[in-house]
Formats: C-alpha cells, structure tokens, sequence
C-alpha cells in the first residue's frame, strides 16, 4: 500500500494531510474545551460594570487601548500577569483590541484609582503629561444606558448560563433590585471621585436615580483585574 501511495503523489498529499488533521484535531480540542472554562475567580460583570462596558465600546476605547497582556517579560514588567483565555469567559464581546495608541487595560484596576480615573478623564494632559488623549467631559453628564445593561445581562443569564445569583456571583434579580444595587456602589464611586471640578452634575443625577457614564466606566475599569 505504501508503495502505492509513493507513486501517486495526489493520493500520498491527502494522506498526508488527514493524518496531520486528525492529529491536530485530537491535540487542538482538550485546550478549546478548557479554554472556555471561567478562570478561578473569574466573575460576571455586575450591571453597573456592564454599563460601564457598553459606554467603553461606544466610545471606541478599544480602538487606542487593547486588553491583552502577552507573555513577554516587558509587557508582563509593565501591565502585570499575561491574560489567561479563562479571564475572559464572560466577555461578549471580546475587547483584546489590535492597537495601543495608549497603554492595556487589562490590570488597571490593580494600580489606578477611581480619583486617578475621574482626573484622567477629564483632563490627561494633567495627569500624563503629553497624552494624546481627548477628554471625555461629556461622560460628566451624559446619562448611562442602565436598561440596556440589565436587558443584556437578563440574556446573558438565559441563554449562556451566566451563573449570575450563583453563591460568591453577582447578584441580578428584578429590574428595580438591580438598579438599587447598582446606585449603592455608584454612589460610593462618587465619593471617590476628588476631581478638581464641581461634582454637582454627578450627586444630582445619583439622587434622582439616574447613573453618569463616568461612574459607570470607572466601575468598569476598576474591576478589570
């Protein structure tokens, strides 16, 4: 048979090529398979977070900013860990990013504040000499879309058993409970928030129940760990 396939080169090639495919289908499947398991530790989003989320993605931020620490000494000396493919079992979609015009996020929470954010936010060049950054003074006041976070995070539940409600998850409940969870932590983010500038904006718009997106995006990059 070999002698067969020597003189059929065709034959010999497609050979060739299914042994190499069942071979890589056999090694490649147990790492997929694994690879799409949460990482210990690994949570869902809460729906402030989430909220936080959708205003990052609107804003473009992963245009300038990737969240994906490769496992190279240098990127490892100045973001942290490399990410692990578990990290991001709950992130849809996914925002590695294809260019750093600004540093990863993927560990920012671990070393920036919610006052070094809301500072930032406002005006970089005060606080990275410099940067090329645009503010984002509109996230001040602009009001941030909580009904879409808590419809996606209802979805996410239904339909990918995202185990919100689990012992040690977040928890989801109805509309009105997830909106009181949320003004709790956005109100104490708030308070984090020593900006030079008047916070009036943000305190009135708490107090009426309503969410600014610079709360909501601090949330969310703060728990980006």
């Amino acid at each position: 048979m070999f002698h067969w396939l020597e003189k059929n080169p065709f034959f010999f090639a497609v050979g060739v090529f299914l042994v190499i495919a069942f071979a890589g289908i056999i090694s490649i499947l147990p790492d997929f398979a694994k690879s799409s398991q949460p990482l210990v530790g690994t949570k869902p989003y809460t729906v402030l977070e989430l909220t936080g989320r959708h205003v990052y993605i609107k804003d473009s931020c992963n245009a300038c900013h990737s969240q994906l620490i490769r496992p190279f000494k240098n990127e490892t000396d100045r973001y942290g860990k490399y990410s692990l493919s578990g990290e991001y079992a709950y992130d849809r979609p996914f925002l590695w990013g294809s260019k750093r015009t600004g540093p990863d996020l993927m560990r920012i929470g671990n070393y920036r504040t919610t006052d070094w954010h809301a500072n930032h936010m406002w005006e970089p060049t005060a606080i990275v000499p410099g940067s090329i950054m645009p503010r984002y003074r509109h996230h001040f006041t602009n009001i941030a879309n909580f009904e879409t976070a808590y419809a996606e995070a209802v979805t996410v539940k239904k339909v990918f058993n995202v185990p919100y409600d689990k012992p040690n998850m977040p928890k989801l409940g109805t509309f009105e409970e997830a909106q009181k969870e949320a003004l709790i932590e956005a109100k104490k983010i708030a308070a984090a928030m020593k900006k030079d500038t008047d916070n009036n904006d943000i305190k009135t718009a708490l107090d009426n129940g309503q969410i600014p997106e610079i709360v909501a995006l601090i949330a969310y990059l703060n728990s980006l760990k």
